[in-house]
């Protein structure tokens, strides 16, 4: 395993269009699990993946309904599992459809998810380091998704 990429954005527009860049990245059947604690930028960053995928709809966070399913380019299935405190038959068969499926499944609070279902996910972990910048850190995930952060670490190291 590489190390992680780690990208600082330092507003949610810029948070937004580094979740749109890798929006155009993304490929069905892509599984992004998104860790970090309240306010740390989850949802802005779906919100911005969205965009990138050609979403109309504005993007909210699922926390009462569990799932909301977005039509872009392809189906993007933002999935939050904050109110989960371990998984039932029923919401496991309902992941394992998202999962590997014809979209891309972004997960907020995936701690309750099994090993065996995030096989090759992209793990990010999202962090507050600042009142407006975030700390993004790209821990596994394909190597289209590492450029999208690699080419991002690269516009910050050539920006005056």
């Amino acid at each position: 395993m590489a190390d992680p990429l780690i990208v600082e954005t330092h507003n949610a527009d810029e948070t937004q269009a580094l979740g749109a860049r890798l929006g155009s990245a993304v490929e069905a059947g892509d599984v992004i699990l998104l860790k970090g604690p309240f306010g740390a930028g989850k949802t802005t960053f779906v919100q911005g993946l969205a965009r990138g995928l050609g979403v109309e709809d504005q993007v909210t966070s699922p926390s009462f309904v569990i799932a909301c399913e977005y039509q872009g380019r392809i189906p993007l299935y933002h999935v939050d599992l904050y109110r989960l405190d371990e998984m039932d038959e029923t919401t496991l068969e309902a992941l394992a459809e998202y999962f590997g499926g014809d979209g891309v499944c972004a997960v907020e609070w995936p701690d309750t998810v099994p090993t065996d279902l995030i096989q090759g996910a992209a793990h990010i972990a999202l962090s507050a380091s600042g009142e407006d910048e975030r700390m993004l850190a790209l821990e596994e995930g394909p190597a289209r998704m590492r450029q999208v952060f690699e080419e991002r670490l690269a516009m910050a190291q050539n920006a005056p």
